[in-house]
């Protein structure tokens, strides 16, 4: 069996991929990489867990390997947030971090995600020399020296929050919140630090269940309906979720309506190049709406497009090039913020918005539209069978003119393929970094056409 790194790390499910060997094998070879790349200029690293099954003895196992061949281990004592991970990275000066989840995945999942000396996820040509190593069998050789030490990365990444948010102007705002941690890792983060400010938060699904209630801790509309009840019925300001491990968001307004990443993404663009008179760029994914692009264009703000993967964001992030990039999968993160996408900070933003705007999110959107037109946007997946496998590579290479009478203006292989259409609506074809599927994307003006588009797409990559 190959062990390959995905979009965000590698994820297998738990005793058939994913064993004790693996771990073994997957954390020896990110040492050795450590070791080879930064020799003895770094010597700490920083390990931890989500609230998945058997995250604390995965870490321990990762930790003593580690300790084995000469590394001062940092380990958290508590279930922590990847974006936690990333901020004790950059804090303790580390060599970098091992975070045991698979985020979003379906509960019988689990993962290890790999930070580097920067805090942002690994690059691909750095997965890549980690995914030599687990095939050659290469290891650093085992020393003496490697210490483990119990760490809480909470302070710290709380403390580092404040600064990124106008937390005064949120408490004058006096907002009544829902939170629902779905079982991971954000409880006792995005609920404390609203309630340090004196703020009312009602907590939902805040305790420790390995199976996420029987699915996939993923803050998505279908969800979410506990926290819309919620909302409703007690009149809150906001309904706030995030996923397993904290990095990605999930937004219920006051009345009831899912906020989309998409929209969210571009609606805090323009939120933040308005309040902190930010002039850098903005980025997003091949995938994420074409929203973002005409706030660009209005705010005369320049646009990245990135591959799938927050690592590509992440990148721009460090060079100080944007103000914010996201992701359609609920990825984001801001000018100096670290660049790993942080679901805490992007609830926290959009609260931030709210307060100072004086208007709920979907006035604000409806503001925005008026300013710059309307896109509706949307994605469905395809089981990846073994025929679709073989005839993807396939129409990966074609160049249509036209789907289904749609002239096509230019295709994009950034990642994936991606027809951009004569009026301006677009698909994308890409198989799923982490889970055996084919997803489709697509966007246009009105909710009608996009699933008419959404459906052109299925019958293209099926016939």
């Amino acid at each position: 069996m190959a062990i390959r790194f995905g979009t965000s790390g590698w994820r297998s499910v738990i005793a058939d991929e994913f064993t004790y060997e693996n771990v073994r094998l997957v954390t020896q070879a990110i040492c050795t990489y450590l070791k080879v790349s930064s020799g003895e200029n770094h010597k700490t690293v920083i390990i931890g867990h989500d609230s998945r099954f058997m995250g604390e003895n995965f870490a321990e196992v990762a930790s003593h390997i580690a300790k084995s061949k000469g590394f001062r281990v940092l380990l958290c004592k508590n279930q922590t947030p990847t974006p936690t991970i990333s901020n004790a990275i950059r804090i303790e000066k580390a060599a970098g971090g091992i975070n045991f989840t698979a985020s979003h995945n379906p509960p019988e999942y689990q993962g290890i995600k790999f930070s580097t000396a920067d805090g942002a996820p690994a690059l691909p040509e750095i997965t890549k020399q980690i995914e030599n190593f687990i095939e050659n069998n290469s290891q650093a050789e085992t020393v003496v020296g490697g210490t483990i030490e119990e760490y809480d990365a909470r302070p710290a990444y709380l403390d580092d929050l404040k600064t990124k948010t106008r937390f005064d102007l949120i408490a004058q705002a006096k907002g009544r919140y829902a939170f629902d941690a779905l079982w991971g890792t954000g409880r006792g983060y995005l609920d404390k630090i609203l309630r340090d400010h004196n703020l009312e938060v009602e907590t939902i699904h805040d305790w420790r269940d390995v199976t996420f209630g029987g699915r996939s801790p993923e803050p998505g509309e279908d969800h979410l309906d506990e926290l819309r009840e919620t909302v409703t019925t007690k009149k809150l300001t906001l309904g706030l979720a995030t996923d397993g491990d904290a990095d990605r968001f999930g937004i219920i307004d006051a009345n009831g309506k899912f906020i989309t990443p998409n929209k969210l993404v571009a609606l805090l663009s323009d939120y933040l190049a308005e309040s902190r008179g930010w002039k850098e760029g903005v980025a997003r994914s091949v995938a994420t709406s074409h929203l973002i692009d005409k706030i660009a264009e209005k705010r005369g703000l320049k646009l990245y497009e990135t591959p799938v993967g927050f690592k590509f964001i992440g990148e721009l992030i460090n060079e100080d090039k944007i103000i914010l990039g996201g992701e359609e999968s609920a990825g984001l993160s801001i000018k100096g913020h670290y660049p790993e996408k942080d679901g805490i900070l992007a609830c926290l933003l959009a609260a931030e918005a709210v307060a100072v705007r004086g208007k709920s999110l979907s006035e604000q959107l409806e503001e925005l539209y008026s300013r710059v037109g309307k896109l509706e946007s949307g994605k469905i997946g395809v089981k990846l069978t073994d025929e679709i496998a073989r005839s993807l590579k396939e129409k990966l290479l074609l160049e249509p003119s036209e789907i289904d009478g749609r002239r096509i203006e230019s295709i994009n292989r950034l990642d994936g393929v991606k027809f951009i259409f004569a009026d301006g609506s677009w698909m994308l074809l890409r198989p799923s970094g982490t889970e055996p599927l084919v997803r489709i994307y697509a966007e246009s003006e009105n909710r009608e056409d996009l699933e008419v588009l959404l459906e052109q797409g299925r019958r293209y990559l099926l016939g």
